[in-house]
């Protein structure tokens, strides 16, 4: 029996000797095996490594910016158009009574100075002045003064919608209030709101649609807030309550910078306007002078080409002192 014993014994011994050198051999096989496959996987996917690079937050955060700048081109060009401009000066809309206008005033301007004398050059810079370049301006000029109205009060309205919202008011029934309430063009403009959101349009479409007609940035943060609070729900009436901190933060830093470039303002009108003060009191004092500059071909281009060097003066220097925010 003992030789029986001893054989099962040994037999076990080197079994097990066996299993533990060779089997952990197999099992470090089995894992440099598994290693190099995943490897070759990697070389053989570049476009996998190329969408996991894809994914990382700064090809994202990349990505959005470039969506959000082509957004705001689409958007700045869609603003500069003639319908949109009347439509934010409070107009309607209709290019074939401003053309109409716009040639009257150009008629004008060519009639006018060859009635009083003026050579034939002037008349011509004047038609084109009145016909083309006074008309746009008028048109600037009051979307600018309407849209300046419009930021001044909207910090107001914001606030009655928050207080709307804490005592239990929907928002539609806020946005009556602030049509019935707010001076023009605040008011008008809530009411074309609450008339869009009463045919069947979402609060969205309607904010956008109040967007094209009023491009204030303080009326984009409200979209925003909007839409943001539609989709992830929260408290309204703190989100909204916010905003008019930022708003009116951004109207104080407004107006602080209105303060602190008022003497380059100043320096500028002083700079432009002192040519032509000179050549009205030299006229005065001395008709016969400056009248060569009127009658003489040589004095039609010097005036031409001092009004074109002027021209160019005035817009360095207002770019120069336009702070935007």
């Amino acid at each position: 029996m003992l030789p029986v014993i001893a054989a099962i014994l040994a037999f076990i011994t080197i079994g097990g000797l066996g299993w533990a050198f060779v089997g952990g051999d197999d099992s470090s096989a089995e894992a440099l095996k598994r290693a190099k496959t995943i490897q070759a996987g990697k070389q053989a996917n570049p476009a996998g490594r190329r969408a996991t690079q894809a994914n990382t937050p700064e090809a994202r955060r990349k990505q959005i910016m470039l969506q959000l700048r082509e957004a705001d081109r689409r958007e700045r060009k869609a603003r500069m158009t003639l319908s949109a401009r009347m439509a934010q000066a409070g107009l309607t809309p209709n290019l074939r009574m401003f053309w109409i206008l716009s040639g009257v005033a150009a008629v004008l301007g060519l009639l006018l100075p060859l009635m009083l004398g003026a050579p034939p050059l002037i008349a011509l810079g004047l038609t084109f002045v009145a016909g083309f370049g006074l008309p746009r301006w008028v048109l600037g000029f009051m979307a600018k003064s309407r849209m300046k109205k419009f930021s001044g009060e909207f910090a107001n309205a914001v606030d009655v919608i928050v207080r709307g919202i804490k005592s239990g008011l929907p928002v539609h029934d806020c946005f009556k209030i602030i049509a019935r309430e707010s001076p023009a063009p605040l008011g008008p403009e809530f009411q074309r709101l609450v008339e869009a959101v009463g045919v069947g349009m979402t609060l969205g479409q309607a904010l956008d649609k109040m967007y094209e007609r009023m491009p204030a940035p303080e009326l984009r943060f409200l979209s925003i807030v909007m839409a943001i609070q539609q989709k992830t729900g929260g408290n309204l009436a703190e989100a909204l309550g916010n905003l008019t901190v930022v708003l009116r933060a951004r109207r104080m830093m407004r107006e602080k910078i209105k303060a602190l470039s008022s003497e380059a303002i100043s320096s500028a009108g002083i700079i432009g306007s002192l040519p032509l003060v000179v050549m009205g009191l030299v006229m005065v004092a001395s008709p016969d002078y400056m009248g060569r500059m009127f009658t003489d071909p040589r004095g039609h281009i010097m005036l031409m080409g001092s009004a074109v060097w002027m021209g160019m003066g005035v817009l360095v220097m207002k770019k120069m002192i336009a702070f935007k925010i």
